[in-house]
């Protein structure tokens, strides 16, 4: 069951509500006993917006939910970030300690060269899942609330592959000796970690959307939009831009967005116009 959040509710209520949110409460530091306090009473007395702590909880609640443009622009970032570092924490300290410990006690049953084979993969996985971390917390959130700071944000689709492939290798090609019992809860692990992460990186996305979105009120193109411009005008799709110019595709297409919402033009075609009517580019570099 789920309900509508809003920051006069009691906390309580939103979390009876709303049983998938223990997680957010807990990263973000609330005690239990709320009594009749409100979200905005908690929120408040722990040092958080209530508007963004409701945005995360929406975010992890709501499967078809993503925050609008106005969200975006009230949220309080450093909320946000602050709850994605500790949600890396939760990741490498909590729920990677509780996989490796389910998985050992799955292939007790199994033979030296399977456990080694089994290992190795977990090892390898969680070495990369820590270094993905670690560049995040080191290049990416530092310059979260910069208006226009090019954020080069790693591609997250190798988080999710070596756990879909961890899931598969346990699913459908664990020997028969291994613990089915253990088998059943790693699983369920797996999966409960797939969904929480999948919400991670939205939460992140939107986060770095609302990072690179100007006022409204200024219609005046950015130097980075410039340089998206001029690459869509000479061509180039998104990836090729966004390794031209060292950020991420997700910011290349937020910079398109902006681009079009600015100048009113949506087309590549228009676009070309637009920049060589403003001298841009020039006219033989894109004959």
């Amino acid at each position: 069951m789920s309900t509508e959040f809003d920051a006069g509710m009691k906390m309580a209520e939103l979390l009876e509500s709303n049983p998938s949110l223990i997680g957010v409460f807990t990263r973000m530091g609330f005690t239990f006993g709320y009594g009749d306090a409100s979200v905005s009473d908690v929120c408040q007395g722990a040092g958080i917006d209530p508007e963004t702590f409701l945005v995360i909880c929406r975010v992890y609640s709501q499967d078809d939910y993503r925050p609008s443009g106005e969200e975006l622009e009230k949220a309080d970032l450093s909320v946000i970030v602050k709850y994605l570092s500790l949600s890396h924490t939760y990741y490498m300290d909590v729920a990677m300690k509780d996989l490796a410990a389910g998985l050992g006690r799955m292939i007790v049953p199994c033979g030296e060269d399977t456990q080694k084979v089994i290992w190795k993969f977990f090892t390898g996985f969680k070495e990369e899942l820590q270094k993905h971390f670690l560049y995040e917390e080191e290049s990416v959130f530092p310059n979260f609330g910069s208006l226009d700071a090019d954020i080069p944000d790693e591609d997250h689709s190798g988080v999710e592959e070596s756990l879909e492939d961890l899931k598969s290798l346990v699913m459908n090609h664990l020997p028969a000796e291994a613990d089915q019992r253990e088998a059943y809860r790693v699983l369920s692990g797996i999966s409960s970690l797939q969904d929480d992460i999948r919400k991670h990186i939205l939460l992140e996305e939107c986060a770095l959307e609302g990072n690179v979105r100007e006022s409204v009120e200024d219609n005046s193109l950015s130097a980075r939009e410039k340089e998206v411009l001029v690459c869509v005008a000479k061509g180039l799709i998104n990836k090729e831009i966004a390794d031209q110019l060292n950020i991420s595709i997700h910011t290349v297409i937020t910079h398109r967005k902006n681009i079009s919402r600015k100048t009113g033009i949506k087309t590549v075609a228009g676009l070309t116009v637009y920049a060589l009517l403003n001298n841009l580019l020039d006219i033989h570099s894109v004959e």
